[in-house]
């Protein structure tokens, strides 16, 4: 078996740490989007003598957006890992069931409805599906292999 196909074929992570990597990611992801959305909100002007409460309410929406996507976050990429150990394929199925369970129960949760949960998890599983069909990822294999140190010597004239 080549090399590249059967680092392919192994994990680099188990589900558990790539569960908290996307809890982890997606907490960061949310507090940046929860700052921006904090700046263009309804945060009232800060005046000399009453800083804190602007400060407070800044730091709560950052909280509250960077729970959110943690939440779903660890939801989808949970629910996509289990699919992927339970189905042994690697496809857009498993995204596609994990983007509609991560969208139907957190956002479902914060809508309180069943039709917004429906439709928010509709749309993470389409959103999901679309992007693994379409082949869309962040890693190419070239059939290079990149190491951190060079593996040819130098001669005496280059150094």
């Amino acid at each position: 078996m080549d090399p590249a196909e059967r680092r392919y074929l192994e994990e680099e992570d188990t589900p558990v740490v790539k569960t908290m990597k996307g809890a982890t990611t997606g907490f960061v992801t949310g507090t940046i989007f929860g700052t921006i959305v904090a700046t263009w909100y309804d945060v009232p002007r800060v005046e000399r003598s009453v800083a804190l409460p602007g400060l407070i309410r800044t730091l709560k929406m950052m909280g509250n957006y960077g729970v959110t996507f943690a939440a779903i976050g660890g939801v989808y990429i949970g629910v996509e890992q289990l699919m992927q150990n339970y189905r042994k394929k690697r496809d857009f199925v498993n995204g596609a069931v994990g983007g509609f369970v991560a969208g139907s129960t957190i956002l479902g949760y914060r809508g309180r409805s069943i039709s917004t949960a429906i439709s928010a998890g509709a749309a993470l599983a389409v959103t999901s599906a679309a992007i693994d069909a379409g082949g869309q990822t962040t890693r190419i294999d070239n059939g290079k292999e990149y190491y951190p140190y060079t593996t040819k010597k130098r001669s005496a004239v280059d150094s």
